[in-house]
């Protein structure tokens, strides 16, 4: 039990079918675990709610119809008085705003906290950034990366506070032969198919497409989670790729570990992802990895360490380095070994949840 018990109230407007859910649901039922009192005010309609069914966090059902839902300030009053939250920490763009608006509006004893998770496709211009400065006591960014962008675009360093994300140990166990082999027959495996996948929504896919049409390996069949076939099939006709592609939509949490267990090769295009965690759940599934060195990316993977990273648009370094990691058994088996450590060891769910305890212990203590 904690020794000094917290009283927090997570907001999510989104909370849909993201790694974004997934940690928020992981930090909040871990807190609540450790003996704080949490709260999550999200939609009622969306994946986060019923996520958060039979945990020790508290749902509370929550409008979120734009910043000016004034209802929405109501109920982030309500909560806020009728638990007396200490720290509000906001996590997607509306509630970034009604948060502060509920203080400002209703004269709220409590300090908010905003997470930023992502390449900010809203970090916006002086206005905006003045605005969340001033009515925040921090912005948790979660890679020493996603920090630099920030700052780039004028945050204060001083203002941001790095906290890496992470997968509970228990999670990475939620994998089994049989959805492998399911998968497998989805896929149409076959003997001495080399399979290359993506789990992601849509992002970068035009370059892993357009590097493996180059390669010219009928050996190869990609497989994109996440995402549906009309959305790459005008990369595919462009590049001309002759490869078999298949497009796997939505897959749920409970078996994207066992799909990575039918991958030789994960890889994530990407100029948006503040972290990779689909580079940790591959990592920890024996499958090796190459992703774009962009933001906090680079947190994660160590080049010709853990795995291979490549300049976005540089489809000549990405299809090499596909080349290179498919033949070499021992550059295989060095990033298979190192990335198992990255994912049990350094990026931890349970470390992730220390540290924002700490942290905002360290907030509470500040009054």
């Amino acid at each position: 039990m904690a020794k000094n018990k917290l009283r927090l109230l997570f907001l999510t407007y989104q909370g849909g079918l993201a790694g974004s859910t997934n940690s928020i649901v992981y930090l909040a039922s871990g807190l609540a675990d450790l003996g704080h009192e949490v709260f999550v005010g999200c939609r009622e309609d969306m994946l986060i709610w019923q996520l958060l069914e039979g945990s020790r966090a508290n749902r509370i059902a929550m409008t979120f119809n734009g910043k000016f839902d004034f209802n929405n300030w109501k109920q982030i009053r309500e909560a806020v008085k009728l638990h007396d939250i200490q720290i509000i920490n906001a996590q997607s763009s509306y509630d970034r705003y009604t948060a502060i608006f509920a203080k400002l509006a209703f004269g709220l004893n409590v300090k908010i906290v905003h997470t930023r998770r992502q390449n900010p496709l809203s970090a916006g211009g002086w206005l905006q950034r003045w605005f969340y400065v001033r009515f925040t006591s921090s912005i948790i960014v979660i890679s020493e990366g996603l920090k630099e962008i920030f700052a780039e675009k004028g945050y204060p360093k001083s203002h941001l506070k790095v906290i890496h994300n992470g997968i509970p140990s228990k999670r990475l166990d939620e994998w089994n032969d049989q959805t492998v082999e399911e998968f497998k027959t989805k896929i149409g495996f076959q003997e001495g198919d080399i399979i290359i996948g993506c789990v992601s929504r849509i992002k970068e896919q035009s370059q892993i497409i357009e590097a493996v049409a180059s390669l010219k390996n009928p050996k190869i069949k990609l497989v994109f989670a996440g995402i549906e076939f009309d959305q790459i099939e005008p990369s595919i006709k462009q590049f001309g790729l002759k490869n078999k592609v298949i497009c796997l939509g939505d897959v749920p949490g409970s078996k994207v570990l066992s799909l990575y267990r039918t991958f030789d090769l994960n890889i994530l295009a990407s100029t948006m992802d503040g972290f990779g965690l689909v580079l940790i759940e591959a990592m920890a599934m024996d499958c090796p990895v190459i992703a774009t060195n962009f933001g906090g990316i680079a947190d994660v993977v160590q080049n010709g360490e853990n795995g291979f990273l490549f300049e976005n648009g540089n489809i000549t370094e990405l299809a090499s380095k596909i080349e290179l990691l498919l033949s070499d058994k021992d550059l295989r088996t060095k990033f298979i070994a190192n990335g198992k450590n990255t994912a049990f060891q350094k990026f931890s769910m349970e470390n992730t949840i220390q540290k924002y305890e700490e942290y905002f212990l360290y907030l509470v203590a500040e009054n």
